[in-house]
C-alpha cells in the first residue's frame, strides 16, 4: 500500500506540473508602465519680479511681494526647478531669507543671464508692479517696453518664452514682445489701468486671478481665458465694467493676450 500511494502521489504531481505547461502561457505579466511624461517646465529658466513696494496711494504695501512669493510656489508646483528661478524685489532688504535680488536693471539682467545659462529650455518672465503709459515701475525707475524686449531677445532668443506683465497700461508691451515662440499676457490694455494695489490688498486683481486659476488649467491659452473672466468678474463688483465715461480709472482693464499659433497645443499636464 505504501508503494502504491507513493506512485499515486508522483503521478498526481506530474499531472499538476503538466497542467502548468498549459496554464503558464495564459498568465502573462502586466506590461511595464509607460515612461513618465517629461514635465514641460523642468528645463525652463524664469524670473519673477516685484517691481515696487508701494500701494497706489504711496503708502507701503506688500501686494507685489506677496504675489512674487506665491507665484514662485505655483510655478515650482507646475514643474519649474527652484534653482532655475530667480526672484527680485524692490524691497529685497526686507526679505533676507527669501534669496531675492534687488529689482533693478543690473541684477535682473544678471539673474536672467544666469538662469538661461543653467536651464536650456524655455523662458518665463513675470513682472508685477505699478505701470504708467510709458512703462512699468521697476525699483527706482519706469522701464519702457524697449529694454524689456531687448533683454528677452538677448537671453531667451528663439526659445519658447512667456512674458506676463501685471501692471496698469501693460498692454503697451505686447507689440514689441509678441512674435514667433512668444506668449505675452498683460493685465490691461495700453490705455487702461488695472486694479487691486491698495494698502490692504493681498494681491492685485490680475495676480489674484492668475494664482487662483493656474492650477485648474494646462496651458497658457486656457489660463488667459480663465484669468480674463476672473478679472472681469472682480471688476464688476466695483462697477469698472460699466463704461460710464472715458477716464481710464473708470473703465475695465481688459487684459491682453498674444500667442504664437504654433504653441496652442503646448500643455504642462
Amino acid at each position: 500500500m505504501t508503494l502504491k500511494r507513493g506512485l499515486i502521489a508522483v503521478v498526481g504531481l506530474l499531472a499538476l506540473l503538466g497542467a502548468g505547461w498549459f496554464v503558464a502561457p495564459l498568465l502573462k505579466s502586466a506590461p511595464p508602465p509607460p515612461p513618465a511624461k517629461p514635465r514641460l517646465f523642468a528645463d525652463w529658466a524664469g524670473i519673477i519680479v516685484a517691481g515696487d513696494w508701494h500701494a497706489h496711494s504711496g503708502a507701503p504695501s506688500k501686494v507685489f511681494d506677496n504675489a512674487r512669493r506665491d507665484l514662485v510656489k505655483k510655478f515650482v508646483a507646475l514643474g519649474f526647478r527652484p534653482d532655475n528661478l530667480r526672484q527680485f524685489s524692490a524691497a529685497a532688504n526686507q526679505h533676507p531669507y527669501e534669496n531675492v535680488g534687488q529689482s533693478a536693471e543690473g541684477p535682473i539682467l544678471s539673474g536672467l543671464a544666469e538662469a538661461t545659462a543653467r536651464a536650456q529650455g524655455g523662458c518665463l518672465l513675470y513682472f508685477t508692479s505699478h505701470g504708467t503709459p510709458e512703462g512699468i515701475v521697476v525699483g527706482e525707475r519706469v522701464v519702457d517696453p524697449a529694454p524689456i524686449a531687448a533683454m528677452v531677445n538677448q537671453y531667451c532668443g528663439d526659445r519658447t518664452t512667456a512674458v506676463i506683465i501685471s501692471a496698469c497700461f501693460s498692454g503697451a508691451f505686447v507689440h514689441l514682445l509678441e512674435g514667433p515662440h512668444r506668449i505675452i499676457f498683460t493685465a490691461a490694455r495700453s490705455d487702461r489701468t488695472s486694479f487691486g494695489c491698495g494698502e490692504q490688498d493681498q494681491y492685485t486683481f490680475f495676480d489674484t486671478c492668475v494664482l487662483g486659476e493656474i492650477d485648474k488649467v494646462a496651458s497658457f491659452a486656457a489660463l488667459a481665458d480663465r484669468v480674463r473672466a476672473c478679472v472681469k468678474t472682480r471688476e464688476a463688483t466695483m462697477n469698472a465694467n460699466e463704461v460710464k465715461n472715458k477716464r481710464p480709472p473708470d473703465l475695465p482693464s481688459e487684459p491682453q493676450f498674444s500667442m504664437d499659433p504654433e504653441l496652442r497645443t503646448m500643455s504642462w499636464k
